[in-house]
């Protein structure tokens, strides 16, 4: 079984928390699950979850190399130096990530408000870029559009491989066979 959860922000990818934030145990009531893979408190969107595990493992397995697709929502105007920095690969401190596919998007029509607005500065404008890549390293994404001088003000996961968070708002999930 695979369930398809659309984590909200300010969500932790785990089950338990002793401070008493929100987790998955919040939103999910289906027991023995867990999380194949992680996304960061402050982003939102598709998250993967299974009670079996060597489908976790195929799932979180880096030589799997299924792209995981993002919206994110940056501080300014890419321009296609900035885009073509990202498609080439970026060098960050812990290496160079592997080349992304990455294009700019219009305002997406079916984004959902979210609980924490992003901070916005009154002289700079923001914009999305949609950013597909294949490693999963610690705040990656985040990494990147720093790195190349766009800062992500938000970050959403759409796509894992083939799965996609469709029609799903933030706490909703799907149980897939």
């Amino acid at each position: 079984m695979i369930v398809l959860f659309n984590k909200p922000y300010n969500v932790l990818t785990k089950f338990t928390d002793d401070q008493g934030r929100a987790t998955l145990a919040d939103y999910i009531d289906i027991p023995r699950v867990y999380a194949a893979g992680r996304l960061d408190m402050d982003s939102e969107g598709l998250l993967l979850l299974t009670d079996n595990g060597k489908l976790n493992h195929e799932l979180t397995d880096p030589e799997n190399k299924a792209y995981k697709t993002y919206v994110v929502q940056v501080d300014g105007i890419p321009t296609k130096a900035q885009l073509r920095e990202l498609a080439q690969g970026v060098m960050l401190k812990d290496g160079m990530t592997l080349p992304a596919k990455v294009k700019r998007i219009p305002y997406p029509k079916w984004l959902w408000e979210r609980e924490k607005p992003i901070r916005v500065r009154q002289n700079q404008p923001t914009s999305f870029i949609q950013l597909k890549i294949k490693e999963g390293r610690n705040r990656q994404v985040r990494r990147m559009t720093a790195a190349v001088g766009i800062p992500t003000l938000r970050l959403i996961r759409t796509h894992i491989g083939d799965y996609h968070i469709a029609d799903l708002k933030p706490g909703q999930y799907r149980v897939v066979k």
